[in-house]
């Protein structure tokens, strides 16, 4: 089978990449001109230059193909120019899906996030079901992406897959989640806030998205995920694996909030370069993000395993790369 993918120079979509490889698929990877391509190298694949934004470089790419994997993002919690990130994550699916309409593609396999999903402030689960609206997104990274999912919903040969928060080795950028790991190995955790996520081993995420491939039903969405955890049960974690104390510290969300305007002031708006706290990360870490993957479990056999290993495979693949220098 010919299938084309998004975003297999970044850290999911290599992945996703890799288990299509096992599966013996004739691969086609959309390539920008600024990507990183360590990610790929060692894939027997075809490489087409393009960019979600230049829907001529889609159709060249998406044209031939059976199968469409959607994986690129513009994921960032922090940006100067949000309108960048409408660009890619809204209107770049949009073009995407009607291209592949158009040339007669089986199925697309839209990668959202699990951040679309209605959340509490009680620590409930979360699941597909959920009631959500666009009030409930907070920030520019939320917003653009469930307005690409109702995008992708309203495609009679789209899937939508929600991964939770994938962790694993190749997080070459690395993502917000890379950095907590990063940032512990650094040494660089001196406290902790009362939150949760929910953590999912890359390989088995990127497995259930060639499961929603073969077994999926256009218009509905499925969780992807694996533990939820508190922010302090994943550092615990992290100190077994590396040998490194945890912090001991909870800092109170107000002291968080005063610490993300800081950092947005002095390092975004003076200096111009990505928070390591935002503001919105903050928000955000007000509701555990917590969630069950039993619809994917049921209808597309998805295995939720536990995340030690996602977190040693990460910790191992940053210090051989030298992140915790």
């Amino acid at each position: 089978m010919k299938v084309f993918v998004t975003g297999a120079t970044g850290f999911l979509g290599s992945h996703v990449a890799r288990v299509l490889a096992a599966c013996g698929a004739d691969l086609r990877l959309l390539v920008r001109p600024s990507s990183r391509t360590e990610n790929i190298e060692e894939l027997e694949a075809e490489r087409v230059l393009g960019d979600l934004r230049e829907p001529k470089s889609l159709r060249k790419a998406i044209a031939g193909c059976e199968y469409v994997f959607h994986v690129a993002a513009d994921y960032r919690l922090w940006t100067r120019d949000p309108e960048e990130m409408y660009r890619s994550n809204v209107e770049g699916t949009r073009d995407l899906i009607r291209l592949a309409e158009e040339l007669g593609v089986k199925r697309v396999v839209y990668t959202s996030t699990v951040a679309t999903m209605g959340f509490t402030g009680d620590g409930s689960l979360a699941n597909e079901t959920s009631p959500v609206s666009m009030a409930d997104m907070i920030g520019h990274y939320k917003r653009s992406k469930f307005m690409a999912e109702q995008v992708a919903l309203m495609s009679p040969i789209t899937v939508v897959v929600n991964p939770t928060t994938p962790v694993g080795e190749r997080d070459i950028k690395p993502t917000p989640t890379g950095r907590i790991i990063v940032d512990f190995l650094r040494r660089k955790f001196p406290a902790y806030l009362d939150t949760g996520l929910n953590l999912v081993d890359a390989t088995e995420c990127a497995r259930g998205h060639v499961q929603a491939m073969e077994r999926a039903k256009p218009g509905l969405r499925y969780i992807l995920g694996g533990e939820n955890l508190t922010l302090k049960q994943i550092l615990d974690k992290l100190a077994a694996i590396t040998g490194i104390p945890a912090p001991s510290v909870r800092i109170p969300h107000a002291l968080a909030y005063a610490a993300a305007a800081g950092d947005e002031l002095f390092t975004g708006v003076l200096r111009g370069r990505e928070p390591r706290v935002t503001f919105d990360a903050v928000r955000m870490g007000r509701k555990k993000m917590w969630v069950s993957s039993a619809k994917a479990e049921r209808e597309l056999g998805f295995a939720v395993t536990p995340v030690h290993d996602a977190l040693r495979r990460a910790v191992n693949w940053f210090r051989e790369y030298g992140y915790d220098r």
